[in-house]
């Protein structure tokens, strides 16, 4: 019972702050629960969900590749100016620290409820957005800013 008012709860919240991904994300967590033998697939999201999330980012990263919106050339730009490099190394910072938080997750489960708590606050009060790349270019664009540099 416990764990249908912490869900409404934050389907609550959610849609008080008008976020869609973690209604959604909310409605659809409460429907598997009610389906009949669905509580066996609850181990396997929770483990492999993180990896489809970032699999999922990294197509949508890699479209504009794809599409010709991004080019050798836009690469070879980048390499060219400051904030090319800081782009770079933010991009390795936050693969580095996630690869230690995937970890920590594993070891002490405890943090994961204080990183949904938070992540729930951030996502939704300071319109936030849960998503690893997404922070890496927000630390670069931190970085710019106080730097005062640019990718122009």
């Amino acid at each position: 019972m416990q764990s249908w008012l912490f869900l409404a709860l934050v389907l609550l919240v959610a849609a008080l702050g008008k976020n869609m991904s973690l209604v959604i994300a909310s409605v659809v967590v409460m429907v598997l629960k009610l389906i009949p033998y669905t509580r066996q697939w609850f181990p396997v999201i929770q483990a492999k969900g993180i990896n489809w999330g970032v699999t999922i980012i990294s197509i949508a990263i890699l479209i504009p590749i794809a599409t010709g919106q991004i080019t050798f050339q836009d690469l070879w730009q980048a390499f060219k100016m400051p904030a090319g490099w800081i782009a770079v190394a933010c991009g390795i910072l936050v693969a580095v620290l996630s690869k230690y938080g995937v970890n920590q997750l594993a070891v002490v489960p405890q943090v994961t409820v204080a990183l949904v708590f938070g992540t729930i606050l951030g996502v939704v009060f300071l319109k936030g957005v849960a998503a690893g790349p997404v922070i890496a270019s927000g630390m670069t664009y931190v970085i710019i800013s106080l730097l005062g540099l640019s990718f122009h």
